[in-house]
């Protein structure tokens, strides 16, 4: 058994027609294919018979009579669907506001993709303000912000530095805590696993 398309032929009338004669002067045909006026009322329609909406197709030219600025303007416009567009980066994350952009889980403020907006203290979660303290952060802060400090204070605190002094090795102890804290919390790989 052959199967047939049921999809109507290209050249199959308008089911929409009005049923009128067709608006090319001097022909008695009815007009059952639709073409746009103008370009600019691509709304509204002549109605043709299958011979001269053939004509009228093959003489049409879109572009006629518009100087190549419009050409290239109505080309750009075509390639974003006619949405408005913005170049990259001019209305980019510092044009958000901190109650626009939320981050419950700190995923932008560790990856350092947060705004320069800083978060009220009370956002500070619980268990990062004492590690936070220690090596004299402020949140929300980035894990390069917290290595960089950890290295000079574990340069400053160390032991051998300081001619074996126990305070300095307690202080260092206490540094080496703060920063496995904060170093697992910010780390995304290892908060992941944790979560």
């Amino acid at each position: 058994m052959i199967r047939r398309n049921a999809r109507p032929r290209a050249y199959a009338p308008d089911p929409d027609s009005p049923g009128l004669g067709c608006d090319a002067p001097d022909c008695t045909a009815m007009g059952e294919y639709r073409a746009p006026k103008s370009r600019n009322d691509l709304r509204h329609y002549w109605w043709f018979c299958l011979n001269h909406v053939r004509a009228y197709n093959a003489a049409w030219d879109y572009y006629k009579g518009a100087t190549p600025g419009e050409i290239e303007a109505a080309l750009r416009s075509d390639t974003a669907w006619q949405r408005p567009t913005w170049p990259l980066g001019r209305l980019g994350t510092a044009a958000w506001g901190d109650e626009m952009l939320r981050d419950p889980l700190h995923v932008l403020a560790a990856a350092g993709l947060r705004g320069t907006a800083r978060h009220p203290p009370e956002q500070t979660p619980a268990e990062l303000r004492e590690p936070l303290a220690t090596l004299g952060l402020s949140w929300p802060t980035t894990l390069a912000a917290v290595k960089t400090r950890y290295k000079e204070l574990a340069k400053r605190h160390h032991p051998d530095a300081n001619g074996g002094d126990r305070t300095s090795e307690e202080r260092l102890k206490t540094i080496n805590l703060a920063y496995a804290t904060l170093r697992n919390r910010l780390n995304p790989l290892t908060h992941a696993a944790a979560g």
